[in-house]
């Protein structure tokens, strides 16, 4: 296998078979699964696709590697590879029933460490799991962080939930990029006393490339990853179908948050200072410290 890559966070090209792939730290996102929890996972069928690993047996001896790895860190290897069956398609139509793994975070960590480092999409993966990975041990320790590093880690999370949320309206109805413009509308005016996404912008004072999310503190991202993470599971839980009806989820999910941000005493998000430096302004700032968070995600 022949290749030729390029610095930093671009798309790397990798010759497999004489046929050009494209791959990214987005291959990893793309093919990331959410079980009806909204827990995370990823398909050991589908990494090992992803991998460059033509024959089960030889990726299973990865996951094994992985597994052993798991146990002698102290973890419980049964938390983090749920075995799992799954039907694939042969030809003519027929099927069969194989086995598979959901994988967490920490388990694609260690296959990926386990991998054959030869291969670009291994050291790729390498990195982007390392980076989720420290992502989550920043939230275990929340309350350590700085107000810039816990915007930083809200935003991203935030950014992160809003794609099951999509998933969610898309299965409810909500089909177009206009239609789904629309929808998150709804859960910011629920959200914000009527305010949209324009109205927020504007009494922000932000200039028209600049982004809401990149200009909220720490507790406003908050009020608004709850918005999302439970109108994703009241979309689901209640089998919500039609626009309308997602669109009207959305905004009594975000005026049920607003009333409990009420009944607590707190300050209404339109209400809360937005902050002089942009997460943008603040991740460009940690890349040139040399005791930098470098794990914390860019995307």
């Amino acid at each position: 296998m022949s290749s030729s890559t390029q610095c930093g966070k671009h798309p790397r090209r990798v010759i497999v078979s004489d046929v050009p792939v494209t791959y990214s730290e987005d291959t990893f996102e793309r093919i990331k699964r959410y079980t009806q929890e909204s827990v995370e996972y990823w398909s050991a069928r589908e990494l090992q696709k992803v991998l460059d690993y033509n024959e089960w047996r030889n990726f299973h001896g990865v996951i094994e590697k992985a597994m052993e790895a798991c146990t002698n860190s102290g973890n419980d290897a049964n938390d983090h590879f749920v075995g799992v069956n799954k039907m694939i398609e042969l030809a003519k139509t027929a099927t069969r029933e194989v086995g598979d793994y959901q994988l967490s975070r920490y388990a694609c960590y260690l296959i990926v460490q386990n991998g054959d480092p030869r291969k670009e999409i291994i050291a790729l993966g390498q990195t982007y799991f390392a980076r989720r990975t420290r992502q989550q041990e920043l939230l275990d320790g929340y309350n350590q962080l700085t107000e810039d590093q816990k915007r930083m880690v809200i935003r991203d999370e935030l950014v992160k939930h809003n794609k099951p949320l999509a998933e969610a309206a898309q299965h409810a109805g909500v089909e177009t990029p206009k239609d789904f413009a629309v929808f998150q509308n709804h859960g910011y005016q629920g959200l914000y006393g009527g305010l949209g996404q324009k109205e927020i912008h504007a009494h922000k004072g932000l200039k028209k490339s600049q982004k809401i999310l990149d200009h909220m503190g720490s507790t406003e991202l908050a009020a608004n990853l709850f918005r999302a993470t439970q109108t994703d599971e009241k979309l689901r839980r209640d089998s919500v179908k039609g626009k309308l009806k997602a669109n009207t989820t959305h905004f009594e999910v975000g005026r049920k948050v607003r009333q409990t941000i009420k009944d607590l005493g707190g300050t209404m998000p339109e209400d809360l200072p937005t902050p002089k430096k942009s997460v943008q302004a603040i991740e460009r700032e940690q890349a040139k410290r040399p005791n930098r968070l470098s794990e914390t995600p860019q995307d």
